[in-house]
Formats: C-alpha cells, sequence, structure tokens
C-alpha cells in the first residue's frame, strides 16, 4: 500500500472522529444540564460536565456552566479559574464576564464584579446583561443616580426588555437624593354632592440611608368644609429582593379627612420580572377600620401589568375592591400612559378615604381611568390624569363623578 493512501487513510480516520467526540460532549452536557436543572443532583451534574470538557477542552459552553455548578456549590475559586481560562482563551465570549461578575458579586466582592462588567461591556457595549449586572451592582453601592444612568441606557436600547424595565422602576425613586411634588385633583359629581371636590397635595421626598422618606401635606375642600392632613411615608429596603412600605397620617379635620390612617406592606421583586405585594391598611373615622391587599405585577416588553385587592371585614360581611392598571412605556421610566379598571373601593385613593365604610352597607363603584406621565430633561416629570366612576353612594342609588388630576415632579 502507497504512502499516500495511509496518509488518505488516517486523515479521513480522524476527521471521522471529530464530529462523534463532538457528539459525545454534546450528549454529556445535554446529561448534566438534566442532572442540574431538573434532579438537582450538581455533584453529578460537574462530572458530567467535566468527561464532557475531556470530549470537548475547547467548548466555552460547557466550561462556563461547570464553572456556575462550582458557584451554586460555594466553590467560587473552582468557577474563578473555568471563566479565567475561558477568557484566557476567547476574551470575546460574553458570557464569562456575565458569569464571572456574578460570581464576584455573590461573594460580596463588588468592585471585583464592577470591574468583570466594564470589561466585558467595552467589548459588548450593547449587552442587556452586562448593563442590567453593572446597574445592580451600582446599587448594591447605592449609587442610585449611576445606576440610573447605565440601566436608561440599556432601556435606550433595548426599549421592549421586562427585565431591565422592571429594575428600572426599581431605582427610579432612589436616583435623585430630593423629590418635591405639587398635585391637584378636581372631582364633579352628577347626583351626590353640589359643589366638587378640590384635593391638592405638596410632598417632599428624601433618600436616606434605609430607603426613600416622603413628608405629605394635603388639603381637601369637600363636604363644604376645609382641611388638612399630614402623611409620612418611609420604603426600608430590606434586601436585594424584599422591601417594605410603612405609612403613618393623621387630620384634625375628621370628617374631611380620617383622623389618622396608617399602612405596612411588604415588597417581593421576583424572578421572570414578577412583583408581588401583601399588606394591611388602617382607618380612623371614630371607629376602626382594617383593610387587607395583595397585589402582583409582571413586566412584559414594553408593559407593565398589575392586579389589586383590597378586603375589608366590617359588620360581619367583608368588602372587595378589585384593581387592574396596565402600562405601556414610551421611552423611559417616567414616560408612559397607563389605563386603569376598578370595582370598589380603594383606601389608597385620598377621595375614597371618607367614604370607606361610611355606612354597614358595602358600597358599590366601578371605574375607569387614563393618565400620561411624560419626563422632561430627566429632573421634571409631568402627569396628568382622567377617570370617570359610577359611585353607589346610597343602597341601590348611583351618581357618577370624573376626575381630573394635574402633577408635577422635580427631582434635584
Amino acid at each position: 500500500m502507497s504512502i499516500k493512501l495511509y496518509i488518505s487513510l488516517f486523515f479521513l480516520l480522524f476527521c471521522s472522529s471529530i464530529p462523534a467526540y463532538s457528539q459525545q460532549a454534546d450528549e454529556l452536557f445535554s446529561q448534566a444540564r438534566k442532572a442540574a436543572f431538573e434532579q438537582k443532583q450538581y455533584t453529578q451534574a460537574k462530572q458530567l460536565a467535566k468527561k464532557a470538557i475531556q470530549k470537548s477542552p475547547k467548548d466555552y459552553d460547557i466550561r462556563i456552566f461547570l464553572g456556575r455548578l462550582y458557584s451554586w456549590e460555594n466553590q467560587a475559586d473552582s468557577a474563578r479559574r473555568e471563566f479565567e481560562w475561558v477568557i484566557q482563551q476567547n476574551p470575546d465570549f460574553e458570557d464569562a464576564y456575565v458569569a464571572y461578575a456574578q460570581v464576584e458579586f455573590w461573594n460580596h466582592e463588588v468592585e471585583k464584579a464592577l470591574a468583570l462588567s466594564n470589561r466585558g461591556l467595552t467589548k459588548f457595549p450593547q449587552s442587556i446583561e452586562l448593563g442590567i449586572l453593572k446597574s445592580k451592582f451600582l446599587s448594591s453601592q447605592k449609587k442610585w443616580s449611576e445606576a440610573d444612568q447605565v440601566i436608561s441606557l440599556v432601556l435606550k436600547n433595548h426599549p421592549d426588555h421586562a427585565e431591565a424595565r422592571a429594575w428600572a422602576n426599581r431605582i427610579r425613586e432612589n436616583s435623585a437624593a430630593n423629590r418635591i411634588g405639587l398635585t391637584y385633583t378636581f372631582i364633579s359629581f352628577d347626583k351626590q354632592f353640589e359643589d366638587p371636590w378640590h384635593l391638592t397635595s405638596l410632598e417632599y421626598s428624601r433618600q436616606t440611608g434605609i430607603g426613600p422618606m416622603i413628608g405629605r401635606f394635603n388639603y381637601a375642600n369637600r363636604f363644604n368644609g376645609n382641611g388638612v392632613q399630614y402623611e409620612l411615608d418611609v420604603y426600608p429596603r430590606l434586601s436585594n429582593i424584599f422591601s417594605a412600605y410603612i405609612s403613618a397620617g393623621y387630620s384634625a379635620n375628621l370628617g374631611v379627612f380620617p383622623q389618622s390612617r396608617s399602612g405596612i406592606s411588604i415588597y417581593a421583586n421576583l424572578p421572570k420580572s414578577y412583583e408581588a405585594e401583601a399588606g394591611l391598611r388602617y382607618l380612623f373615622f371614630g371607629h376602626n377600620s382594617w383593610i387587607y391587599t395583595a397585589s402582583l405585577g409582571k413586566y412584559y416588553r414594553s408593559f407593565w401589568f398589575n392586579v389589586r385587592t383590597y378586603l375589608s371585614p366590617a359588620s360581619g360581611q367583608i368588602g372587595q375592591s378589585f384593581a387592574f392598571t396596565s402600562r405601556y412605556y414610551l421611552g423611559g421610566k417616567d414616560d408612559f400612559i397607563s389605563l386603569g379598571l376598578n370595582t370598589g373601593l380603594s383606601p389608597d385613593e385620598q377621595r375614597n378615604l371618607v367614604l370607606i365604610n361610611a355606612s354597614n352597607y358595602k358600597l358599590q363603584s366601578n371605574g375607569i381611568s387614563l393618565s400620561y406621565r411624560k419626563s422632561i430633561q430627566t429632573l421634571h416629570v409631568l402627569n396628568v390624569r382622567a377617570s370617570w366612576t359610577s359611585q353607589e353612594y346610597q343602597k341601590d342609588t348611583q351618581g357618577r363623578m370624573i376626575e381630573l388630576g394635574l402633577g408635577y415632579i422635580r427631582r434635584f
């Protein structure tokens, strides 16, 4: 047999073995993923991933997966070795920077995590994952303004990305140290009252070490009387997942306002751009009113959807109200159109506070609202709102009311 024939046979056998090795590596990788994600057998998954790497040493996806397995089992040094190897072999592999930065952040090495995200963004400036991670790292250091700039850039390039939208809204209230806001609401009735209502609120918000604090002064002219109310809201951050809402209010003008009100809620930022809330509201009109609330929200592309309920036990029955709210974001976090549908009385609406438990009979209410919010040069925010409500003010007696509102916020 000639030398040329030997060489030809050798190359034929060698080349035919490459797909076989690759196929074996892919099969082992698939088994490793199944062991990790479906069976939660991380030790077995690592063994399978190592065998796959032996078959295909240059498969960067398997290396990254093995590094993630190490990180999930708190073997940070082993994870770092895998990620470093991939970056040295292929500096243009985006997932390596993402996974490596996450490991450093989980191990409280925020500066290293930031450095890795910056390295990755220099190579992949349009990266959604690296942009979101960088904004989270900056948020953990309470660098809210910088975090806001990063996530705003992500949204500018990818306006339909739900996770980026959700994260942008979570840091919105923290992006400026101070905020003042002024709102005015006009409410007109066709039957229930001859004179319209006027509600005005002036508030000041300050970013603190525990979270935003808001002081609010409310003025109302209704029932042919004037009244003022003082409120304080605090939004303490409990962790990267949980935050809280604590509120208290007082008025000496019982009737125009409840004498006292308070509220508490726990918020959770859930996977897949979901968010949830559960809480309690308290009102005192000369007698106690306790109201329970829960809500579930979801970001989807440029939309936000939220469903909320209020349950108020009183007089042997439970009053119920439900509200559905949707937003369509036109650009940044302060640019959207909102549509609301509601049935029942919401205690978080100033116009309803004096109607909660106004009688032993649970008043019925159905309404629709539309609002538009627009930011101007980031620091100025305008909001307009209109709603129509069919309100039962006595048993089996309904009236209509129209609400028009205008608001302005200045961040600084």
